[in-house]
């Protein structure tokens, strides 16, 4: 029996389908951009040149850049379902888009419905009213139906037999319902909201939490104005990681689509627009810049932007220089945290965090190893310098850095400088176990394949990391801090 849609649709007029927002739930224009930018920066000077000569160049420029598997692209299964069952039926299917058409062609190959293709050649761009008319001339005005799901697509809507609104916002199915009696609609866009507030990934602000430390291990915690500013800078380094990680979302799109878990991420699966992103990501770092400069943590906070960026675009690709980067990004927390509460981070405590941070970015980079070889599928992680096997020897780093980690607690514990900041630096001797158990069961936990995040992120729903955690404050409480 046929469904409600398919019976609203029925006819033998050829169904002409637009592609971005449509058949794919991503634009293609704005996917290319950003790989053709991220893969070579100076691809952004070359875009208002070939903006000046017309989208159409622009699109062409673009498409013979991007390197692209139609098959791992987002697409409209409802609506791919539907064309199928169509053409079954006997119904001429027609892609008709102001892609490129060397795009528009590798789509078309992958899907295999489509007996035609109409698209943008370099020198026209198939959009709005050009479409209209390119589809009148073909087919004769009111002779197609026409699918689409944006502004522009009324202007084919007007001149077709059956407008499709498929995917489409509250306003444009409000606008399309009022206009044509015969309209019929496919799906909804969804609400941006919730998917754009998971791509600033506020779970991964728990990291930001290192910024508060010097508060409490300088004798701190008393001061109103340090923890004003450290506050400051904590929001400083949220809004500066998030737009960071932004930009790291767009830069490995292709990769997190051939990913079994990071396909779901918003980007990746088309519930948020890349242009939204692209646009999004300087307003939160110019705002986290502000309350950088405000609350003193400028400079951490510039040095840590400027070591994300690079991670982003490049260095992540290389092996063992990614790791460093990754624990230097959770010490310069620290750094900015000294620099806003005006209690500037000890040698102790930056010896300690160095050992403790690497073997934490050791266990996220082992994690992604161990997951790989246990899907026997993949022998090297995408936009990284690992292979499966690399995983036992670093985890012989990482465990090494734990282990380092507790000699300099050790050595702190009996220090001049513990005892000029507690009435009871001996009582700190209990956080040696304790931290070597909390880094030995990550290690565990990695090993026996739980580790399914960043370690900081796992520890923070974890009971026992909680329990940890509270029972090292409770030997720093008794250790007596001198404020």
């Amino acid at each position: 029996m046929p469904s409600p849609v398919s019976a609203r649709i029925g006819g033998e007029t050829p169904i002409c389908v637009d592609l971005d927002g449509t058949v794919i739930l991503t634009d293609s224009l704005h996917d290319s951009a950003a790989a053709a930018a991220f893969s070579n920066w100076a691809t952004l000077w070359q875009l208002p040149g070939w903006l000046l000569r017309g989208r159409a160049t622009l699109k062409r420029k673009l498409a013979e850049r991007w390197q692209f598997d139609p098959a791992l692209l987002p697409y409209n299964e409802d609506l791919i379902a539907l064309l199928r069952a169509e053409k079954a039926r006997g119904r001429r299917i027609v892609l008709a888009t102001a892609s490129d058409e060397i795009i528009a062609q590798k789509i078309a190959a992958h899907l295999g419905i489509f007996d035609e293709i109409l698209a943008s050649d370099g020198r026209t761009n198939l959009r709005g009213s050009r479409k209209a008319d390119a589809l009148c001339a073909r087919f004769g005005a009111g002779q197609f139906a026409y699918a689409g799901n944006d502004a522009p697509d009324h202007a084919v809507w007007r001149r077709a037999g059956q407008a499709l609104v498929v995917n489409a916002s509250n306003s444009v199915r409000k606008a399309a319902g009022k206009q044509y009696s015969n309209a019929a609609f496919i799906g909804q866009r969804a609400n941006p909201l919730p998917a754009f507030v998971r791509a600033l990934r506020p779970y991964q602000w728990v990291k930001n939490l290192f910024v508060l430390v010097p508060l409490f291990t300088s004798g701190g915690i008393a001061d109103l104005n340090a923890w004003l500013q450290s506050l400051a800078a904590l929001a400083a380094f949220c809004a500066v990681a998030s737009a960071i990680y932004l930009l790291n979302d767009l830069g490995d799109l292709a990769a997190d689509r051939a990913h079994p878990r990071k396909r779901n991420r918003p980007f990746a699966n088309g519930t948020l627009s890349v242009a939204s992103g692209l646009a999004a990501a300087p307003v939160l770092a110019l705002f986290g810049t502000g309350l950088g400069i405000w609350s003193g943590a400028w400079l951490a906070l510039a040095i840590y932007a400027a070591l994300s960026l690079a991670y982003t675009i490049r260095l992540k690709e290389a092996p063992l220089v990614d790791v460093f980067i990754l624990a230097a990004l959770y010490t310069l927390r620290l750094q900015g945290g000294g620099e806003a509460s005006g209690h500037p981070v000890s040698l102790w405590l930056l010896g300690f965090s160095s050992f403790l941070f690497l073997s934490l970015a050791l266990v996220k980079r082992v994690s992604e190893l161990l997951r790989l070889q246990l899907s026997g599928t993949v022998k090297s992680a995408a936009r990284r310098g690992y292979h499966v096997q690399d995983q036992q020897i670093l985890q012989i780093f990482g465990v090494g850095a734990t282990f380092a980690s507790a000699v300099v607690l050790s050595l702190y514990v009996q220090s001049s400088s513990a005892l000029e900041i507690y009435h009871r630096p001996s009582v700190l001797w209990g956080l040696i176990p304790l931290m070597l158990f909390w880094q030995c069961r990550l290690w565990l936990s990695t090993a026996r394949g739980y580790m399914h995040d960043d370690p900081i992120v796992y520890a923070a729903r974890d009971w026992v990391s909680w329990m940890v955690f509270a029972s090292a404050a409770a030997l720093m409480i008794f250790a007596g801090i001198r404020i």
